[in-house]
């Protein structure tokens, strides 16, 4: 009796993994695309109109308030209130 129940048992553990994976698979496929042509044109868009301080030959020198690789200056080493 014990082999009947350990086979159901099986069975049942292999078909709550398989109603697991096709859930998983319909929340993949419920997921929300964008087109490879959208997300280019998207990509292209934004590198033409976000400045690259990395870049200064394209988008000429940056001022330092600009530039986040500027180093920062302090007053001093110490301030005393």
């Amino acid at each position: 009796m014990s082999g009947k129940t350990n086979k159901a048992t099986m069975h049942e553990l292999k078909l709550r993994r398989l109603m697991e994976h096709n859930h998983r698979l319909r929340e993949e496929l419920a997921r929300p695309r964008v087109m490879v042509s959208v997300a280019s044109l998207n990509l292209i868009n934004y590198c033409r109109s976000t400045k690259d301080p990395l870049i200064p030959s394209l988008w000429g020198p940056l001022q330092k308030g600009e530039d986040p690789f500027a180093p920062v200056e302090q007053a001093g080493c110490c301030s005393s209130m």
